[in-house]
């Protein structure tokens, strides 16, 4: 991985971050992921006027990682709904990289140095802790099953994406169409599960969930681009330090508890992107 995927995928990172932070302040977190999901829409609409229209190949692409997008936010957002930003975070971040190293052995042809696998397993490690104050808090259990079901959405998206982009030749383009099959999938399941009330959003929320969207549409375009540069595991792995950044908003800004656990998750997060550079 050279110097400028390395960079480009921690800004990306931030912006990840920052995203859920600004989801998880919302009233309603599935209005927030709803609105934060038809702008992007928008966003992949235009940027798809200016890009050739996808071959027949590359749809069976597009519609599975719409699928998993949808889960993916459709799992996150109950899961805010039951717990913090720095605990839902670290296990549906966590699990992913681990799911998708697991895999990558499989169906993926991408080659890992024997010094990026053991960074993963650390990162992933030390991500997988912050989640172990869910038991020890008292907070509720029902968020595990939630993230858990993110990050598994998480890990299929990162393979299909990595796959996809590379298929159609265009990352730009595979990204603007992922993300208006998103918004045609999402919405109409939200309406299902939430009735029209879904829909019902002040300006506030509008601001915030169009911010979300800028930042979340940023932060997976650089994501999937650099899967075509770089090891799909690894860059999964790499953007998993976005949870240093996610900490960092809760406790400074949100107000959640930092404990001596999260300090030395923070740690192993640090040990294992050293290791992914060696």
């Amino acid at each position: 991985m050279s110097i400028s995927v390395f960079l480009a995928v921690l800004a990306a990172a931030l912006l990840h971050a920052s995203w859920n932070a600004l989801v998880k302040s919302g009233a309603s977190k599935l209005t927030s992921m709803l609105i934060l999901t038809m702008v992007q829409a928008g966003f992949g609409g235009i940027v798809a006027l200016f890009h050739a229209f996808p071959q027949a190949h590359v749809w069976p692409w597009l519609l599975a990682s719409g699928v998993f997008h949808s889960g993916y936010k459709l799992f996150l957002s109950f899961a805010y709904e039951q717990g913090d930003l720095s605990r839902v975070y670290p296990i549906a971040r966590g699990a992913a990289p681990m799911l998708v190293l697991a895999l990558s052995g499989f169906v993926l042809s991408d080659s890992l140095s024997t010094f990026e696998v053991v960074g993963v397993i650390v990162l992933g490690a030390g991500i997988l802790m912050m989640a172990r104050g869910v038991f020890s808090n008292g907070e509720s259990r029902k968020l595990v099953p939630l993230a858990l079901g993110s990050a598994l959405m998480t890990a299929g998206y990162s393979i299909v994406d990595g796959l996809g982009a590379r298929a159609s030749g265009d990352a730009v383009m595979f990204v603007a169409w992922l993300f208006i099959l998103d918004g045609l999938l999402f919405t109409p399941i939200c309406l299902a599960l939430r009735g029209q009330g879904v829909l019902r959003a002040n300006k506030r929320d509008w601001v915030m969930g169009s911010m979300a969207a800028l930042a979340s549409y940023g932060a997976y375009a650089i994501a999937v681009w650099a899967m075509t540069q770089a090891p799909i595991a690894l860059v999964s792995a790499l953007r998993e330090t976005s949870i240093l950044f996610a900490v960092l908003i809760g406790w400074l800004i949100m107000g959640d508890k930092m404990d001596r656990g999260k300090i030395i998750a923070a740690t192993l997060i640090v040990i294992g992107v050293g290791l992914t550079r060696l």
